[in-house]
């Protein structure tokens, strides 16, 4: 399979999530073999890096990537919708430390990827091809089963301790599906978290209109009526349990954890040619992953290399 661009340049203007400052991100066209590199063009010299695993340096509310100056957060969406869309090179020109939140889903990417369309080029992709089961696993019994496939599937199963959610599962059997089963799928919060976050300092952006916010703990109509009032949102009847907004999805959070996940797992800089099957993702475990997956890529490449200098 050839590389792949974008024919056109797009932009968006959005606020930040966690910054809640207002964000222009453009995505413009790049030579093959570039991958997919984040400018930041506030900063002197407008540093550009590599949108790999080996940058990663935060994952507590989305994928943070980091090298000296340069810092940019919340780059999963995009890099979702990018890898299911088959772009391989891009350039992301963003004048701010984060993404712009959107809607809090891949929905206007893909959009904005298809109405510019796709321009091919002469390079091949960069494919692991993936032969053998690969399984990583961590003590607080986060999984993920990496397994050969003639292509790229994936599947997610969460779990929470809350009545509202308790298990869900999301499934992608092929790419070209995802813009109908993921692209609409909104990042998601519970209530409970919201002070606890803004204590942190993120999503001072956040609101009903990027976030599917998940009410399964009773609290007081006091305590709720403080949290819509930090996030600039009416107030809401305490005694009601439940989504605050309607679902795109009957297991929206579930798919937006598989969409985070293409994204997360695209940062090994290759396309996997695999099948992907996680068990509580989140994102310092997908990263934690696709930093060994990588490491595993280039030593594999190294090793073949050696071969081949010594026939």
């Amino acid at each position: 399979m050839k590389q792949h661009t974008i024919k056109e340049s797009f932009s968006f203007e959005s606020k930040g999530l966690h910054t809640g400052l207002y964000i222009h991100a453009t995505f413009s066209p790049a030579e093959p073999n570039t991958g997919i590199r984040i400018c930041r063009t506030d900063l002197e010299g407008q540093p550009t890096y590599e949108a790999i695993a080996d940058y990663v340096t935060a994952t507590e509310r989305g994928t943070v990537l980091e090298h000296g100056a340069w810092k940019v957060s919340t780059v999963e969406h995009a890099l979702s919708a990018l890898y299911a869309m088959g772009v391989d090179n891009c350039l992301i020109s963003v004048d701010a430390p984060e993404m712009p939140i959107l809607d809090g889903s891949a929905k206007f990417y893909i959009q904005a990827i298809e109405k510019v369309g796709l321009q091919e080029q002469d390079a091949e992709q960069n494919v692991y091809v993936v032969t053998e089961p690969i399984e990583y696993q961590s003590e607080r019994g986060n999984k993920m089963l990496i397994l050969p496939c003639d292509h790229y599937e994936a599947e997610v199963t969460i779990t929470y301790p809350t009545g509202l959610l308790r298990e869900q599962k999301a499934e992608l059997h092929n790419l070209c599906d995802y813009k109908r089963e993921l692209s609409l799928a909104r990042t998601f919060c519970f209530v409970r978290e919201i002070e606890p976050l803004l204590r942190m300092g993120l999503i001072k952006g956040g609101d009903l209109q990027n976030a599917l916010v998940i009410y399964e703990t009773p609290m007081s109509q006091e305590g709720l009526d403080y949290m819509t009032d930090k996030l600039g949102q009416p107030r809401l009847d305490a005694t009601k349990l439940g989504y605050l907004s309607p679902l795109n999805y009957p297991n929206e959070p579930a798919r937006h954890k598989l969409l985070d996940l293409i994204g997360d797992m695209s940062l090994c800089g290759y396309r996997i040619c695999g099948k992907i099957v996680a068990l509580r993702p989140g994102h310092t475990f997908n990263t934690q992953c696709c930093k060994q997956l990588r490491n595993k890529i280039l030593a594999k490449k190294i090793e073949i290399k050696l071969i081949l200098a010594y026939e």
